[in-house]
C-alpha cells in the first residue's frame, strides 16, 4: 500500500513538472515569424493614408517604429548589431529588466508605441495593438511575462521617441511656406488643386546615415530654354510624345507606381481627394512581402523593416534637397505654355518641384539595400497595390522593380528623363554608402548565413 501511494505521488510529481515545463516553454512559440510586425506596419500604412501624410513625412513615420523594433531584436540576439552609435545622433544606452522578457512581444510593443507617437489618428493604431495583444495573451503568454515584455519594449520605444524629437521635424513645422517664384524655369502649382509646395525645408531634417543632405548632390538639370532646338525643349517634347503614344502596358506601369497621396478629383463643382499609398509605403510593402517570402523570423523581419526604412528616409532628404535647390518647372506647366495648351499628363502632377524624381531616388535606394539583404535574384510577387484596386505585378529582382518605378514617371507624364536617370544614380549612391557604413548583423551571424 505504501509503495502504491509512493508511485501515485511520483506520477503526480512527474505530471506536475511536465505541466510546469509546458507553461514555461509553450508561449515561446507564440511569435516566431514576423507576421505581427508586418501587420503593425500595414496598419501604420492605413493610418498614413487616412491622415494624408506627404511622402517625406511618411518615410519618417515608417523609420522610427521599425528602428525601435529592431533594437529589441538586437537586445534579444547578439547576432544583430545595435543601431545605437551607428545612426547619426542615436546615443547608446543600456536596457535592463529584472523580469522575464518575451522579446518578440517587446519588439511589437516598441513598434506600436513609437508608431502611435508619429501619427494623428492614434486610436486607430491603439485599437489594432489591443487586438494583437488580446490574441497573443489568448495564445498563452503568461500575464507577468506579458506585462514585463510590453514594459520593456516601451522602455526601448521611449529612447527612440526621444531620439526622433531631435531630428528637427517638429521645428520645421513652423518654418515658412514655399514662395512661388516668377522665373520662367521655376516650378508652379499645377491643376486641379494648385497646391503649395510640399516640405520645402525637408533638407533641414537630420538624416540617419548621410553626413549632409547634399552629400549625393546631383548634376544640375538641363539648362532651361524655350527654343525648339534646345535640349530642354527636346526633353519636354519627349514627355509630350510618350503620353500621346502610350501602350496599355505603359499605362498599367504608370498607374501601379503612381503612389500620389495628393490626388484630387473634380466632378462639376465638387473637389475631393483620392487617398493613396506613398512611394515609401509601396517599398515598405515590398520589404514585408520579401521578408515573408524568405520566411524570416521576427528578428530578420525587424531588420528588413528597419534597414529599408532608414534608406527611404535618407533618400527623401537627399531628393528634396535637390528639388528645392533647382525648383524646376514640371512638364505639365512647360508643355501647356510652350507646346500644347490642352495637353494633360496621364497622372496628376504632385505638388513639388520636378528635379530629381522622388520615385527614382527612393526606389533605387530601397532596391539596393533589399538586394544586400536578400540577394540579386529575388522573385517579387508585388501585391502591395491590391488593397488600392490595382493588380499584382511580378519582378525577378528588386532592381528590376526599381527600374520600372523610375520609368513609370515618364509614362505618367510628370518627369523629364534626366530627373529619372540622375535620381536613380542618387538613390544607388546613397544605398551603397549606407551598405558600407551601417551593419545590422554581427560577423558571426553573417558567416553562418553565408
Amino acid at each position: 500500500m505504501k509503495k502504491r501511494i509512493q508511485r501515485i505521488i511520483l506520477a503526480m510529481l512527474v505530471v506536475s513538472l511536465g505541466v510546469g515545463c509546458q507553461e514555461k516553454t509553450d508561449y515561446q512559440n507564440v511569435i516566431t515569424e514576423g507576421d505581427y510586425l508586418i501587420a503593425a506596419q500595414l496598419k501604420l500604412t492605413d493610418v498614413i493614408i487616412h491622415d494624408i501624410f506627404s511622402p517625406p513625412v511618411a518615410s519618417r513615420i515608417y523609420a522610427y517604429p521599425a528602428i525601435a523594433a529592431y533594437e529589441v531584436a538586437a537586445l534579444a540576439d547578439p547576432g544583430y548589431r545595435s543601431l545605437m552609435g551607428q545612426l547619426n545622433g542615436f546615443e547608446k544606452v543600456n536596457f535592463e529588466s529584472q523580469e522575464e522578457i518575451y522579446y518578440p512581444l517587446a519588439a511589437l510593443a516598441a513598434y506600436y508605441k513609437v508608431g502611435t507617437a508619429m501619427i494623428f489618428s492614434e486610436q486607430l493604431v491603439r485599437d489594432h495593438k489591443e487586438n494583437a495583444y488580446k490574441e497573443i495573451r489568448e495564445k498563452g503568454v503568461p500575464k507577468k511575462v506579458f506585462e514585463s515584455s510590453v514594459a520593456f519594449g516601451e522602455q526601448v520605444a521611449d529612447h527612440v521617441i526621444a531620439y526622433s524629437k531631435k531630428d528637427n521635424y517638429h521645428e520645421s513645422r513652423s518654418f515658412e511656406k514655399y514662395t512661388v517664384k516668377s522665373d520662367a524655369y521655376t516650378w508652379q502649382p499645377t491643376p486641379p488643386a494648385y497646391m503649395e509646395g510640399i516640405e520645402p525645408h525637408w533638407n533641414k531634417i537630420r538624416p540617419f546615415v548621410m553626413e549632409t543632405a547634399d552629400q549625393f548632390k546631383s548634376d544640375p538639370p538641363t539648362a532651361f530654354s524655350t527654343d525648339p532646338t534646345s535640349q530642354f525643349y527636346k526633353e519636354a517634347e519627349e514627355v509630350f510624345n510618350v503620353i500621346k503614344n502610350l501602350t496599355k502596358e505603359q499605362k498599367d506601369i504608370a498607374f501601379f507606381w503612381d503612389c500620389n497621396p495628393y490626388k484630387v478629383n473634380v466632378k462639376g463643382h465638387v473637389m475631393f481627394a483620392e487617398k493613396k499609398i506613398t512611394p515609401g509605403g509601396h517599398w515598405m510593402g515590398i520589404a514585408s512581402i520579401a521578408s515573408k517570402a524568405a520566411k524570416q523570423d521576427w528578428k530578420g523581419t525587424a531588420e528588413t523593416l528597419a534597414y529599408t526604412s532608414i534608406a527611404l528616409f535618407d533618400a527623401f532628404i537627399a531628393c528634396w534637397d535637390e528639388k528645392y535647390r533647382s525648383i524646376l518647372i514640371r512638364p505639365e506647366t512647360y508643355i501647356n505654355k510652350y507646346i500644347d495648351e490642352d495637353w494633360l499628363p496621364l497622372l496628376q502632377t504632385p505638388p513639388f518641384p520636378e528635379y530629381t524624381s522622388g520615385h527614382s531616388v527612393a526606389s533605387n535606394a530601397a532596391a539596393e539595400v533589399l538586394t544586400k539583404l536578400f540577394g540579386e535574384s529575388f522573385y517579387i510577387y508585388d501585391s502591395t497595390e491590391v488593397a488600392y484596386g490595382l493588380p499584382i505585378r511580378e519582378f525577378n529582382s528588386f532592381r528590376e522593380a526599381a527600374d520600372e518605378a523610375a520609368i513609370s514617371r515618364l509614362y505618367g507624364g510628370i518627369h523629364y528623363m534626366p530627373a529619372i536617370v540622375n535620381g536613380s544614380t542618387k538613390g544607388k549612391g546613397l544605398a551603397s554608402y549606407m551598405n558600407e557604413k551601417i551593419e545590422t548583423k554581427s560577423q558571426k551571424l553573417a558567416k553562418l548565413e553565408e
